[in-house]
């Protein structure tokens, strides 16, 4: 049994279905579980004069986007304890991959659930790389890919 699961959320249906794998897990009223959001900092192109107004325009993205994330983690969350889980949030801001693994060597997870889009084709998961291998490389505990069903 897995003592430390962190949930990697940020309101998609693969996302929804990480938590549905959490859950299906049934883990023990011991067990700690994460419920992570990550926002992550647009990317940002500053030309000369337009350095003052981009960046401005970037804060309230950022504003914007850290609003809406604690809002889909504030949903992740009451799923998780709707089904009688106990679970702790973070919110942190970053690129994913690193702060997932971060969070993990912080804490001492033992278990990554993600979730997973079919979306991309299989040539571009191939030659573009996917956050999913990426983070396998990266983390040093098990990682759960799960997919939305549909």
């Amino acid at each position: 049994m897995y003592r430390k699961i962190l949930v990697a959320y940020n309101g998609t249906p693969e996302s929804r279905s990480a938590l549905q794998e959490c859950i299906r897990l049934a883990p023990d009223p011991a067990t700690e579980i994460h419920l992570l959001a990550v926002v992550n900092p647009p990317p940002s192109v500053i030309i000369g004069e337009y350095a003052m107004v981009a960046m401005q325009g970037m804060e309230e993205e950022m504003v914007a986007e850290k609003q809406r994330m604690e809002h889909e983690l504030a949903d992740g969350h009451a799923c998780l304890r709707a089904a009688g889980l106990v679970v702790q949030t973070h919110i942190e801001v970053g690129e994913p991959v690193p702060t997932i693994a971060n969070l993990v060597d912080k804490l001492g997870i033992e278990l990554v659930i993600v979730g997973h889009t079919r979306h991309q084709s299989l040539a571009m998961r191939w030659w573009r790389g996917a956050t999913d291998a990426l983070l396998v490389e990266k983390i040093r505990c098990s990682l759960l890919v799960a997919s939305d069903p549909k």
